[in-house]
């Protein structure tokens, strides 16, 4: 049955505060937890995040208290959500085993938009970058093997593949080859503006945990990785958020993030396997559908534009959904690992001239490339580097593993 946002009360947002309590909760159990339900909780509280962040840069550009006011009221009705989100997370859960969460979520999250994206051109941008967190996930992955003899398949239970994408070395760009065609506001299709708003807003997530977490290890090799790969997020960030319309007013921008984290939680809803987790998905929907009616009303008013004119009349039938991704994964390996951008577009690496500038930004940054680094060591140490390739061996030749490391 179509479920349109617009037609629910929810609760509101005068109704929504909770008490510490009520707020930490106890945490799922690492080892038994399900892998997507690690997914789902990493992604909406970056979605939380995200949308504290807007609300916190629209406030900074108005002086109107009614406005300001409603602003506050809904940013820390979500302040409280995001907490909540975020301390399922389990204290024993390390810093490089959230990581290897992160970029489940990055593979599987990327691949299933990628797989439902309309826009052809919003599609290849989700392929390009999948293969660039797929690989992320292999470094970490022989990063977690290296430093503690872990294995990361104990972590995703074997639903997503760890083998190499693009590598990571040749992820680094010069700056102005990270940009990409922005999206039509009045043209594009609604899903394709969710599926955007979601990827910006996770790969900001995953870009400041990074940043963050970087000091976090002693051992230089792991500090080097993750700021080598955070940079590669931050270049991310900006791959996506040019793909968004920049000429939406504030408050049409406002009622897109209430309308995605709509769709998000009726999605989240759908497929958790958690009951209790289940029922936070539940209680956050209905939050924030009491807050897409403030912003509904605050849109009638300093606008005088309906919700219903820019928003569709239903979320999409297909809930966005965490599932099996490999054979996806492994075709988009197969055709684009040779893409390279080219100014806002792409090209393939045999057609980009050799002082071409994003190749002379690899050759500034990669003195050493951690990444590499980091599967040979472990070859060393282990006599092989790990890998987790449930449908054989890696579909590009080259990106094989020796027959004997």
């Amino acid at each position: 049955m179509a479920f349109n946002p617009l037609d629910h009360e929810g609760i509101p947002v005068a109704d929504q505060f909770r008490s510490w309590s009520e707020q930490n909760i106890e945490p799922y159990d690492k080892r038994a937890v399900d892998p997507w339900t690690r997914c789902r909780v990493i992604l909406m509280n970056g979605i939380e995040v995200e949308s504290i962040i807007f609300s916190h840069q629209f406030h900074r550009h108005i002086d109107n208290p009614e406005l300001a006011e409603a602003l506050a009221m809904g940013r820390r009705a979500d302040k409280q959500q995001q907490t909540t989100i975020n301390l399922l997370n389990p204290g024993e859960q390390s810093p490089l085993e959230t990581t290897i969460g992160y970029e489940q979520v990055a593979v599987d999250l990327t691949a299933w938009l990628a797989r439902n994206e309309p826009d052809p051109n919003l599609k290849q941008a989700l392929d390009f970058a999948l293969l660039e967190d797929f690989d992320h996930l292999y470094r970490y992955s022989n990063l977690y093997d290296l430093l503690y003899g872990g294995h990361a398949d104990e972590l995703t239970k074997h639903l997503t593949e760890i083998t190499p994408g693009r590598p990571t070395f040749l992820h680094h760009r010069d700056p102005r080859d990270t940009i990409r065609r922005h999206y039509e506001t009045h043209t594009v299709d609604p899903l394709s503006r969710c599926n955007v708003m979601t990827i910006t807003s996770a790969e900001q997530q995953t870009m400041n945990y990074y940043m963050n977490h970087q000091p976090d290890f002693v051992e230089p090799i792991a500090r080097g990785l993750y700021a080598e790969i955070s940079e590669v997020e931050q270049e991310h960030v900006t791959h996506y958020e040019s793909l968004l319309d920049p000429l939406d007013s504030w408050i049409a921008m406002w009622l897109f993030h209430k309308y995605n984290e709509c769709w998000l939680y009726w999605s989240m809803f759908q497929q958790e396997s958690d009951n209790r987790i289940k029922s936070l998905w539940e209680l956050h929907l209905n939050q924030e559908l009491g807050q897409l009616n403030v912003v509904a009303d605050v849109m009638r008013r300093y606008e005088g534009r309906e919700a219903a004119e820019l928003l569709p009349p239903s979320l999409p039938e297909k809930p966005l959904t965490f599932e099996d991704n490999k054979a996806y994964v492994r075709q988009v390996l197969e055709a684009t690992v040779e893409l390279r951008p080219d100014g806002r577009g792409y090209t393939f690496a045999d057609e980009l001239p050799d002082d071409h500038r994003s190749t002379r930004y690899q050759e500034l940054v990669n003195r050493p490339s951690y990444g590499e680094e980091i599967i040979e060591e472990n070859r060393e140490k282990n006599g092989t580097e790990y890998r987790d390739e449930t449908e054989g061996p890696n579909p590009v030749e080259s990106l094989r593993a020796p027959a004997h490391s």
